[in-house]
């Protein structure tokens, strides 16, 4: 095997080449066709490619390209002079554990399902390139998250297609002697088994655990089946494997964090795991809580009561009973761990209060989720007033270089040395903006939305439909057999996102007659495009797409309103890049952030959005648009009839004028400079870099340093 196919094979395998432009275009250029046809997946590609056409194409001009990328790989892979040696080397000697149930690395490790996923894989993503000692902990899930289709109705209608190990960038953890590590672990009367596997993403490593093993009992098995799956005894299984597994895994590698990080409140029994330790050490237990404090970090993402999760006092003890008799701790007390007031009346385990309770810091997503969070649990401090809760936050952001890959990257490493200029301060991008005309900017857009538009077109008459289709259920729908009347000169309009009802998709839907007016405007035309998935078991969010996708077949929208199906990282890259406005509308403080609508940004988009999440720190009034004022109601159809008209309002007085406004260029010089304002005032700040270096020194580090 030649030099440069090893080294083709070897990149294959660091998900580092899913955030670098030319490393991807490798994999791309041996077979444009395949790359599509396995979901941009070089392993699944290297295995559809002979070593003989392999060996013969790396010995061309295209081996010069190799040996490029492989350079500059290395290079990143070895140096050491990075942002965590320099300012925070005690996490350069031991690791960051990072324990999330999703990681949304790459379209093609179906291990995610939305945004909390995507935030823990840009986390992942950032923490590499800062040279942070990072290791993600989570679940192999063999049939991952699902590929949404839709029925002749409009209806979601989930397939599991599986995922199998050999065709992934993925290996088997293995012992000193080559035999497959395992650990044990404890839930109900029984001892589950699991094995690992590992992902490699440039420094970062992530370990998921899973139990498809023959040792174990069939329905033990079956925990990693599907992300979120099941009832509430597979949440709860899923959560003890995730935690307690996570911890066992970590010290069968013999690792020593220095610091265990929750994200979200899933991972939340890793405290006990960590609690047994001590204990059985022979520490009391009042001290032992503290030590396990010390050790751990919580971030919540969830601003609404009931989206915790919660488990009943008996299916507590009847998972926990064994467990406990090898804790050192009782069942009161582990009761007590978890209960959201004193006296624990309500008989409910609750996995966030578990992780406030163990941990020396914890934080919400966003300046405004921060508040939310205080507010809702100040009874689990004790206090009226929710300046007393020691909840901060740390507002999310996205990891650059994942999200403006391909032409944009081009674009903007056409104007600057390095990328990282232009999102490493507010002076920084002014100066890359400064190079930057306005038609190569008005240029970029038409470049992105013609990608957008011809990708939607092939979509739609089944060119690229093949690598959605390994499912029974084939849509009914007319229209997959014309192509997409959608133009790059019109105002286009995207929300794509989980269809959790309160993010409310079919607001701008309320008043059919004025949206009418909108989009088929002679002179200032407007189409919109949607995309994401239901929850399995939510109705409500099926009913939401069933309405669009109705929406959408009706003579006055056909052609002009557009329902992406099977809403992935893939289908994001497209639509975030493309659209001209990024529509957020969800029910004030119910976003606990958002990160999508930062992601836009960085191709010239803009965002219209409620005041919530992230938004209510970025708007400025000249890097985009707001619906309203940041109001709430008691009344929700009240509000959603308020909300929809204040979308309307500025769709019709703001937005649209400035976008069709035109010089004598035909350059409209108002929306440009909205750009310009966006990416200046947005990409330095609303990024996984910056995100990454306030966890490490304010919450990672044993003695904050900011």
């Amino acid at each position: 095997m030649s030099k440069n196919t090893s080294a083709v094979k070897k990149l294959s395998r660091n998900l580092w080449w899913s955030w670098d432009t030319d490393a991807k275009d490798l994999f791309k250029n041996l077979s444009p066709l395949l790359w599509e046809r396995v979901n941009h997946n070089p392993v699944e590609l290297l295995r559809h490619i002979s070593t003989d056409e392999l060996e013969a194409r790396c010995d061309c001009e295209f081996g010069h390209r190799i040996t490029q990328v492989k350079q500059r790989f290395d290079e990143y892979m070895e140096s050491r002079d990075t942002w965590a040696a320099n300012h925070a080397p005690e996490i350069v000697a031991n690791p960051v554990a990072y324990f999330s149930a999703e990681f949304g690395i790459h379209e093609s490790l179906r291990i995610y399902s939305g945004g909390l996923g995507i935030l823990a894989g840009d986390h992942l993503k950032s923490a590499s390139d800062l040279g942070i000692n990072f290791i993600g902990i989570s679940l192999f899930y063999k049939e991952g998250y699902f590929r949404q289709y839709l029925n002749h109705d409009g209806w979601q209608i989930e397939d599991y297609p599986l995922q199998y190990p050999e065709s992934l960038p993925i290996e088997k953890v293995t012992t000193k002697d080559g035999k497959d590590l395992i650990i044990e672990l404890t839930i109900a009367q029984s001892t589950v088994y699991a094995q690992a596997w590992i992902v490699k993403a440039g420094r970062s490593t992530l370990y998921l655990l899973d139990t498809n093993i023959p040792a174990n009992e069939s329905h033990y098995r079956e925990i990693c089946s599907r992300v979120y799956g099941g009832d509430q005894n597979m949440r709860v299984n899923q959560e003890i494997l995730l935690g307690i597994g996570g911890v066992k895994l970590l010290h069968a590698l013999g690792l020593t964090p220095a610091v265990y990080h929750m994200n979200e409140g899933h991972s939340a029994f890793l405290t006990l795991e960590l609690l047994k330790e001590e204990l059985a050490k022979g520490i009391k237990l009042e001290k032992a809580l503290q030590r396990v404090k010390e050790q751990c970090v919580f971030t919540t993402h969830t601003p609404v009561p009931a989206g915790h999760d919660r488990f009943s006092r008996d299916m507590m003890h009847y998972t926990f009973d064994k467990y406990l008799s090898q804790c050192g701790i009782d069942f009161e007390q582990l009761m007590k761990l978890g209960s959201e007031d004193p006296n624990n009346t309500s008989g409910l385990f609750t996995m966030t209060v578990l992780a406030l309770n163990l941990s020396r810091c914890a934080n919400g997503v966003s300046k405004l989720h921060g508040e939310v969070s205080r507010e809702m649990w100040k009874r689990l401090y004790g206090t009226d007033d929710p300046k007393q809760v020691p909840i901060g936050h740390i507002t999310n952001g996205i990891h650059t270089r994942s999200w403006s890959s391909g032409f944009t990257d081009r674009f903007w490493r056409n104007h600057t040395e390095s990328i990282e200029n232009l999102f490493s301060s507010r002076e920084s991008a002014e100066e890359v903006l400064a190079k930057v005309t306005d038609h190569e900017l008005w240029c970029l857009r038409y470049r992105l939305k013609r990608n957008l538009i011809d990708y939607i077109s092939r979509y739609l008459s089944n060119q690229l439909y093949h690598q959605h289709m390994s499912t029974p259920y084939k849509p009914a729908d007319s229209s997959r057999s014309v192509k997409s009347p959608l133009s790059p000169d019109v105002l286009t309009i995207g929300f794509a996102r989980r269809f959790a009802t309160y993010k409310r998709a079919p607001l701008v839907f309320q008043d059919l007659d004025r949206l009418n007016a909108i989009i088929n405007n002679q002179s200032m035309p407007v189409q919109l495009i949607f995309a994401g998935k239901a929850h399995p078991h939510d109705d409500a969010g099926k009913e939401y797409i069933r309405q669009i996708v109705e929406f959408s077949r009706r003579p006055q929208f056909l052609g002009k309103v557009i329902f992406l199906e099977n809403y992935n990282i893939g289908v994001a890259k497209r639509l975030i890049s493309g659209v001209d406005v990024w529509l957020n509308n969800p029910v004030r403080p119910m976003e606990a952030s958002g990160t999508s609508g930062q992601k836009t940004v960085l191709h010239g988009g803009l965002n219209l959005s409620i005041m919530d999440g992230w938004w209510c720190e970025a708007y400025n009034g000249t890097n985009g648009w707001s619906i309203g004022n940041g109001e709430e109601s008691d009344n929700y159809d009240e509000q959603y009839r308020q909300d929809a008209q204040k979308l309307y309002e500025v769709l019709e007085h703001q937005i649209i004028p400035t976008f069709y406004e035109r010089n004598e260029h035909n350059l409209p010089l108002r929306w440009l400079k909205n750009i310009r304002n966006a990416i200046a005032s947005i990409a330095p700040v609303y990024n996984t870099d910056r995100m990454v270096k306030e966890y490490t020194l304010r919450y990672y580090l044993k003695e904050p340093r900011i």
